[in-house]
């Protein structure tokens, strides 16, 4: 992409193919207005995606073919094939084939990154079971691509329009939440949140809240200590560094009422804390983003949804967002690099002043 040209390239890895993904994608670019804003190209099978398409009766839409990203046409979904095989294909099923492919499209995807060739990552749906190989032990995508490039620190966030929300664990058994949560750890994904909402979001001072991990926030004491003994020092030393964090919040009450509104970001204390009020409110144009990493991935709010694989029936709202999101992340980033890289200098006689 040139210096001038602003359009992201988008790589896309194309998931399980027994799954909703090819269906997503094909539809997302059927409209071809989406191409004035991004450079989509999918790391998959021409093949697969013909099977899908005709599955789909779509016929006023085809893949461009090329050998790699950097010859994709910016007015066509390009599709670099990762395998030219035949493949069986067997819808809204698990197979071995599919864990196969899908680990394929997320390593060619994950070098080209890399490389440079593509600007910003979309991952469509994979199987989280069927994946799983000696290259790819992991719980997910965002833990496969903070290994990939180093992170050591990063935040799942959950995006919409209506809300942002990261969450202090992610996948770990919920008897080990609270033996997790400390104040040194609070205060590594409240900087992660902070910067990825100035960066990311463009947001200039924006405004946090932390949810408690017991009912009612503890209650004073009464339902739990964590919030007295852990998560209130947290905020406390993050809001005298300069940051804007309100909390502990009782997480139904919070979300019951408009509260959530008022805020740029919330930090729930565990997964499902976080992901039940989002996918409740945004499940069909909810967006998975990776913060803290030094490239930008983001993915559908959904998963691989084989009960509908094949019905015709997926929505791709998600998965549409998810690539304006990357786009805006990424046209984001590059602002802020432009800002921040030469800052203006105050006098010495404006700071005796």
């Amino acid at each position: 992409m040139s210096e001038n040209d602003k359009r992201p390239v988008v790589g896309i890895t194309h998931g399980d193919i027994n799954s909703i993904s090819y269906e997503i994608i094909i539809k997302s670019f059927v409209d071809n207005r989406i191409f004035e804003l991004i450079t989509p190209v999918v790391y998959g099978s021409s093949k697969i995606a013909s099977y899908h398409r005709k599955m789909l009766n779509v016929s006023d839409f085809s893949f461009n073919l090329i050998k790699k990203a950097d010859m994709a046409n910016p007015k066509r979904a390009n599709i670099v094939n990762i395998h030219d095989q035949e493949v069986k294909i067997e819808m809204g099923k698990s197979t071995q084939i599919a864990g196969e492919l899908a680990l394929l499209a997320l390593e060619n995807a994950t070098e080209d990154l890399k490389k440079g060739l593509i600007d910003v990552l979309v991952t469509a749906p994979i199987n989280k079971q069927n994946i799983q190989s000696k290259d790819f032990h992991f719980p997910g995508h965002t833990e496969y691509l903070a290994n990939k490039f180093g992170a050591t620190d990063y935040l799942m966030l959950m995006v919409s329009n209506k809300l942002r929300i990261g969450v202090v664990t992610g996948h770990i058994p919920l008897r080990e939440v609270a033996g997790q949560i400390t104040e040194e750890l609070l205060l590594r994904k409240i900087r992660i949140l902070h910067q990825s909402l100035v960066q990311d979001f463009a947001i200039q001072s924006p405004r946090i809240a932390l949810l408690g991990i017991n009912p009612h926030a503890g209650d004073n004491g009464l339902l739990g200590s964590e919030e007295t003994n852990v998560i209130t020092p947290a905020i406390q030393k993050a809001f005298g560094s300069g940051m804007m964090v309100f909390g502990p919040f009782p997480a139904d009450g919070f979300f019951g009422s408009s509260n959530y509104t008022q805020f740029d970001g919330i930090l729930a204390m565990y997964h499902d804390q976080g992901m039940l009020p989002f996918k409740t409110l945004s499940f069909d144009s909810g967006v998975n983003f990776t913060a803290g990493l030094p490239v930008v991935r983001t993915s559908p709010a959904h998963g691989t949804a084989y009960e509908i694989a094949g019905k015709d029936m997926a929505s791709p709202d998600s998965f549409r967002a998810a690539l304006y999101l990357a786009a805006d992340i990424y046209n984001n980033r590059r602002q802020y690099k432009e800002i921040t890289a030469n800052p203006l200098q105050l006098s010495k006689q404006e700071t005796e002043k």
